[in-house]
Formats: C-alpha cells, sequence, structure tokens
C-alpha cells in the first residue's frame, strides 16, 4: 500500500532527527554548543503546526561526539533547553528528547537501531509506531523508521543527489518547508 499524508490524524506521532531536519549540520563535526546550532527558516514555526496535525512529536538523535570528548553532556543539554525555548516561542513544542550517545553500531538505541521509538513507546503509552512518522536526512533515520514499524520521510537537505526511488524511504522532500507545504494539502 502506498502511503499518503491524508492519512495521518491527530492519533499520530511525528519523530524527528535534529541536524539536517531543524538545524543545520556542522559539515565535517558536530554541532558542539548553542553558537554552531542555527535553526533552519521556518523550521519552528513548521514544529509549531506539525504539533496541530500529530498527538505527539518525539526528537531522536545520535549524539557520539559526547562519548568522542568533542563536546559535552552540558552542551548537548544546553543546546537543547535553547532550542526548545527557540520553539516554545513559535508556538511549538517538542514533547521528548531521545538521544543516542553510544559509538558502537550495534548498540540498540543508535540509530538504525529502533531503541529511541521503543523508549518513547514505552513512555507515552498512546503512541503507536505503526502510526508514527520518521523524518529525517539519512538512510540511517529511514532504516531507524522502518525497523520500528514507522512510515519515513526523506529530507534532501544534506543528501540531495541520494538516489531516488529508495527501498527504505516513503516520501521525500527537500526541506521540512517542503513536507509541512504538502501535510497542509493533504
Amino acid at each position: 500500500m502506498i502511503f499518503n499524508l491524508s492519512q495521518i490524524d491527530k492519533t499520530w506521532t511525528l519523530f524527528l532527527d535534529r541536524d539536517g531536519v531543524i538545524n543545520y549540520e556542522n559539515p565535517g563535526t558536530y554541532v558542539r554548543n548553542w553558537d554552531e546550532f542555527i535553526f533552519y527558516p521556518n523550521a519552528r514555526e513548521n514544529i509549531a503546526y506539525f504539533n496541530k496535525r500529530f498527538q505527539h512529536i518525539v526528537l531522536a538523535t545520535n549524539q557520539r561526539g559526547i562519548t568522542k570528548g568533542i563536546m559535552t553532556i552540558a552542551d548537548l543539554e544546553n543546546i537543547h533547553a535553547r532550542m526548545m525555548k527557540g520553539i516554545e516561542e513559535k508556538g511549538g513544542k517538542i514533547d521528548r528528547i531521545y538521544y543516542c550517545l553510544d559509538l558502537e553500531a550495534s548498540s540498540t538505541c543508535r540509530k538504525p537501531n529502533p531503541g529511541m521509538a521503543f523508549q518513547a513507546a514505552a513512555d507515552f503509552q498512546d503512541i503507536d509506531l505503526k502510526k508514527s512518522l520518521m523524518v529525517g536526512n539519512n538512510i540511517s533515520d529511514m532504516l531507524f523508521g522502518k525497523n520500528a514499524g514507522m512510515k519515513t520521510v526523506f529530507l534532501q537537505t544534506t543528501k540531495p543527489d541520494l538516489e531516488l526511488p529508495h527501498t527504505d524511504i516513503d516520501l521525500h522532500f527537500n526541506n521540512l518547508d517542503g513536507f509541512a507545504a504538502a501535510l497542509m494539502k493533504s
């Protein structure tokens, strides 16, 4: 069955990756502190709109830069606190942020493994992963979604040349604005 955005109602949950989705990536390294965190244009407003369409918005992000010693947990918590404040200033809300610090690909919490999705479903009893959507800019995000039973949306923000169609991608858009515009039309 082909997935269509018109299937989404207020019982669905939206999972978002962070870097390359909400904010610009820091090429060749990590977003290490608030000074390096730059929202994409309209990202905060888009999240406010998503709050009207989804029952929950969850952020799921790999953050191995901490384990590598490139940044600290305090840096990450500061970035997330200020990001949340910026989103709230535009009327939006992210219900919970899940992050994985592990380096090993075999870690159950590290995307593409679905541990963060399973944790969210345990924390929010009304999350149905089959009625959830993962939005990301990497194939590991798409695999995370598929491994958890979700539908997937690929944003071409950092990989505009990825060959499409792709078996792990249900829908694709240039960026979060494109996804929001399509959702508004559905």
